[in-house]
């Protein structure tokens, strides 16, 4: 094992320090955020995938598995993992679940003291075979021009965007409350300027925290900001628009949360559920440093954000991966600090800081950095989350080269601030 490696983040002192640790490899399938909760006295997580896939196959890996602990619920063999029951897709065309969804952040409602309300923020990806344009509505998706996909040209991309589904029962079975956030088909970056392989736009692998009365979505925003066409295409038009944004749902709506939301325009949450709205500056790459537009796949961005709040130093965390080429390959993993707790007031949703690399591995891909509690006496105590952390906590991510794909953790992570200097 290497030596511990402490990190400047910048703001107002803080440090983050990653302790090396035996590796620990969680030994289920994961493809998104680990949404993690506390059900009464048992901790439980939500990988997985489910749904219909036209690339990739019908899924019915979205479980669920817990244990008295952090380790023994990710210990917990696949042969342990439940399947809930879920709504079913529906016929390309009529109302209701279309497409494969994937559990990224699961809140609680305070009220229930059992802990078994929950409302799964779900990633959903769709093709113009699942979600066909329908001209009298203006929704669903055209397959005019549509670009090559993950597995080949005979393949095509998806299109996210971020639903919510609601569960009495602690997460054993589940209704379908609707779509939150979604980009419109006008808004598809198409042939013969995309080339990223993967998404041609559409919103996706959010994370949501609540402040005050207010869900907030940190979310991949892949769109072009206007009607687009590719005589009019212009490079920096898309890449301004594009990175980590922010919408809010109030919590009162989460059970109707279509047209509820709304994001950031660059002023305040008054932009339109399927509108445009701005990202977050701070987060955006400058070209001179690599960063650019998603569809061209060989320019740099983040992605998939995982936000917490941390009780020890009072601070919103964030950690992010990085796009650095075609079909989503990046080998690092970054850390941003916002200090402002109600993101509500002006435009604190905005104040991240510029992020620090925190692991890096040539020659790999990594994917889904996230923050878990560890087993310490405080955090069992507390119950603590990915949501809610303290001084300390376990990094979990997807780590993917040519031989294997796997959800590991390598670290164990400390949170300092240095004492003021007087």
């Amino acid at each position: 094992m290497t030596a511990p490696h402490t990190i400047d983040t910048g703001v107002d002192g803080i440090t983050v320090t990653l302790e090396p640790t035996e590796r620990f490899t969680f030994g289920s399938f994961v493809d998104c955020n680990m949404a993690t909760a506390w059900v009464g006295d048992r901790f439980r997580i939500f990988p997985g995938k489910y749904g219909e896939d036209p690339v990739w196959g019908q899924a019915n890996e979205l479980k669920h598995a817990d244990g008295a602990t952090v380790t023994e619920t990710f210990s917990r063999r696949p042969e342990e993992f439940v399947e809930p029951a879920m709504p079913p897709n529906t016929p390309p065309g009529t109302p209701g679940l279309h497409g494969a969804v994937w559990f990224e952040t699961v809140y609680q409602d305070p009220s229930d003291a059992s802990g078994r309300t929950l409302y799964a923020l779900y990633h959903n990806e769709n093709y113009p075979e699942t979600l066909p344009f329908d001209p009298a509505t203006g929704e669903g998706l055209r397959a005019d021009d549509w670009p090559p996909g993950l597995t080949g040209p005979e393949s095509v991309q998806a299109v996210p965007r971020i639903g919510i589904m609601h569960s009495t029962d602690g997460g054993l079975s589940w209704s379908n409350r609707g779509i939150l956030l979604e980009d419109r088909d006008d808004r598809m970056i198409r042939l013969p300027v995309n080339r990223n392989n993967c998404f041609p736009g559409g919103v996706g692998d959010p994370s949501a925290v609540a402040s005050g009365d207010h869900l907030y979505v940190f979310y991949g925003e892949y769109a072009y900001p206007e009607a687009w066409d590719a005589r009019t295409w212009s490079r920096e038009t898309e890449a301004a628009a594009q990175c980590v944004s922010v919408a809010r749902v109030p919590l009162a709506a989460l059970d109707e949360p279509t047209g509820s939301a709304q994001r950031w325009s660059g002023t305040a949450f008054d932009a339109p559920w399927n509108g445009v709205g701005q990202p977050i500056a701070s987060l955006r790459i400058p070209f001179a440093e690599g960063g650019g537009a998603v569809s061209q796949g060989d320019e740099q961005y983040y992605w998939g954000p995982s936000v917490s709040w941390n009780e020890h130093l009072q601070v919103w965390v964030m950690l992010l991966g990085r796009v650095d080429g075609s079909f989503w390959v990046g080998d690092s993993l970054f850390l941003s600090i916002n200090p402002h707790r109600d993101l509500g007031e002006g435009d604190n949703a905005q104040q991240w800081s510029t992020p620090v690399r925190i692991v890096h591995r040539p020659g790999h891909t990594l994917w889904y950095p996230s923050l878990q509690p560890t087993d310490s006496p405080e955090d069992l105590a507390a119950k603590r989350t990915c949501l809610r952390l303290g001084g300390e906590a376990r990094l979990f991510f997807k780590d993917m080269t040519e031989e294997e794909h796997v959800y590991i953790s390598d670290f164990r992570v400390r949170f300092d601030r240095a004492a003021a200097s007087s």
